[in-house]
């Protein structure tokens, strides 16, 4: 199943609710969210800095991945960016691809 690197940024809005809630709570909306999906979540974690969480969840595919980001955003506490990830044997069948590409400029 395919895995996705999902960022949240929390609003003013959000942070109240993670104040309010904890950070067990937001743990348990992602596991529900990507279960709802027919997925899984892999990890999560709270962080300091420009991105309050990350978590790993693996979805059936972009679609639902897409849902996902769509459903978080539109709640307006969270900013969301999702990014798809590839395992070292997907990079190995991408390095044996050939591929006709032209850099600009030349």
């Amino acid at each position: 199943m395919p895995k996705y690197l999902v960022q949240g940024s929390y609003t003013a809005e959000g942070t109240q609710g993670l104040l309010k809630d904890g950070g067990s709570k937001r743990r348990k909306a992602a596991e529900a969210l990507a279960k709802s999906l027919g997925g899984k979540l892999e990890a999560f974690y709270f962080a300091f800095g420009e991105t309050d969480a990350f978590a790993i969840v693996d979805v059936p595919d972009n679609i639902s991945a897409a849902a996902a980001a769509l459903a978080i955003a539109a709640s307006g506490a969270v900013r969301v960016k999702t990014t798809v990830l590839i395992t070292p044997e997907e990079m190995d069948q991408a390095a044996k691809k050939t591929v006709s590409y032209r850099p600009p400029g030349r």
